[in-house]
């Protein structure tokens, strides 16, 4: 029986064997303690592209607002959330199960469960809401800003 290859979006194997972690705990702990979880590079990329195409005023990571947006314009009602694809997990199941640690797979989850339910209760509350993933900005930067302008017209 031949096993069909499952490639990620940017056609990375992913049934390649898991090579073994070689950093000790408290060092993996301190890697992992350095990850962003705002100010992102590709955040801070977009942000300043779209400061330059509109004129409208917006505010960065406003913890007011359910769901914590990384970018709002309150006066036209419109919520950005720009999601990295592991931590929000774009396209989970395909690759949920790589993940060999329960944690992993249980975080994942509960992130993907709250932006759903963040979404919803912001578009009861009559917003509107742009989610836009990481690699979409990665492979169509111009579109990803794009998609908020239209949504602000």
């Amino acid at each position: 029986m031949v096993r069909k290859k499952i490639k990620n979006y940017l056609g990375r194997n992913l049934n390649r064997e898991r090579s073994v972690d070689r950093l000790s705990g408290k060092a993996r702990s301190e890697l992992m303690s350095r990850i962003r979880s705002k100010n992102t590079l590709f955040e801070r990329d977009f942000i300043k592209a779209l400061k330059k195409r509109t004129a409208l005023r917006f505010s960065i990571n406003v913890a007011s607002i359910k769901g914590k947006p990384d970018i709002v314009f309150r006066k036209q009602k419109v919520c950005v959330f720009l999601d990295s694809d592991f931590w929000h997990g774009w396209q989970y199941p395909r690759w949920k199960r790589l993940l060999k640690d329960d944690f992993w797979r249980d975080k994942i989850e509960r992130n993907r469960n709250r932006d759903r339910r963040n979404t919803g209760y912001l578009r009861r509350e009559r917003w509107i809401v742009v989610r836009i993933w990481e690699h979409n900005i990665k492979l169509c930067f111009k579109g990803s800003i794009q998609k908020v302008l239209n949504e602000l017209e």
